[in-house]
């Protein structure tokens, strides 16, 4: 395995990254993106193999900790405060790998929304592959569990046992069926419009988009973005589920799942982080062949 650990700064603070090398003079490579909180061997060891499966195929692949995770340095940070995390470690990626002309990003739930939120300022990026993309709110993730949990409860013979053997408290069942329904109804206060601030210029160091609630800040930053997009969704998954929601519910959403640059690919019986060595195998294979496919040559 031609695997090297490197050591790269981000805004004062030491980052580690794993380069996976590929194939020599390969112009094109993926930087896997970690979603939080976990490192660089991501979950069930997903991100090691998908690596060492992708440079098999001669794409070079460079995956690290940000900083507050890991064996990264400085103070903890969410998904949407990595962005100059991202780029740092581009620079690394192309500084080890100088023929690289073309970097996807690949992130698995808040690493996608990570790397649609920073994709369309990066001109390095050429592509995106998300999984299982996180846009949760109060109002979306009660709407998702109204659809994929109280509505598969209501046919549950074990509901209806449990009622009537007393294991189900009723009162307290509907109190928390009414307060999940009054969220899934709520409309938040939409001050700007997803639309609007697709529009609005970038200002120094600063993203328009972050003032946007997260569904619609990630359908601007979709928006923007307008390289190739490999969307992989599961179909045992609850973020799955809410972003599926917001994407059929929001006009922000309207017609960008239907682009043709996008590859859509589905895993029914699939959980959040693909945890059977089938599922990520798909995920690799998904991936390999739409990197080779969608390179620009």
């Amino acid at each position: 395995m031609n695997e090297q650990a490197v050591v790269f700064p981000a805004e004062g603070e030491e980052l580690l990254g794993i380069l996976h090398h590929g194939a020599p003079g390969a112009t094109r490579g993926v930087l896997v993106v970690v979603g939080g909180p976990q490192y660089r061997v991501g979950s069930h060891r997903q991100f090691v193999l998908l690596a060492r499966h992708l440079a098999g195929a001669g794409v070079p692949v460079f995956r690290f900790d940000y900083r507050g995770m890991g064996d990264a340095g400085g103070a903890a940070r969410d998904f949407s405060d990595v962005g100059a995390d991202i780029a740092a470690a581009i620079d690394a990626f192309q500084q080890h790998r100088p023929d690289l002309r073309e970097v996807v990003l690949w992130g698995l739930c808040d690493a996608a929304s990570a790397g649609l939120a920073h994709a369309w300022q990066d001109p390095r990026v050429s592509g995106l592959v998300l999984l299982n993309p996180w846009v949760r709110t109060d109002e979306g993730l009660a709407r998702a569990q109204l659809k994929g949990y109280y509505l598969q409860r209501l046919f549950s013979r074990d509901l209806w046992s449990g009622l009537v053997r007393g294991r189900i408290h009723p009162v307290r069942s509907l109190r928390a069926l009414l307060g999940t329904l009054g969220t899934a109804l709520a409309r938040g206060d939409r001050h700007e419009t997803a639309e609007a601030a697709t529009n609005a210029p970038a200002g120094q160091g600063t993203d328009p988009l972050r003032s946007l609630p997260l569904p619609e800040r990630m359908a601007a930053g979709w928006r923007r973005f307008d390289g190739p997009i490999l969307l992989i969704l599961s179909g045992d998954d609850l973020t799955a589920a809410e972003f599926r929601d917001a994407t059929r519910r929001m006009s922000a959403w309207r017609g960008l799942l239907e682009e043709a640059r996008v590859t859509i690919r589905e895993l029914d019986a699939a959980n959040h982080t693909f945890s059977r060595a089938e599922w990520r195998d798909q995920v690799a294979d998904w991936t390999r062949e739409w990197v080779a496919e969608t390179a620009r040559g």
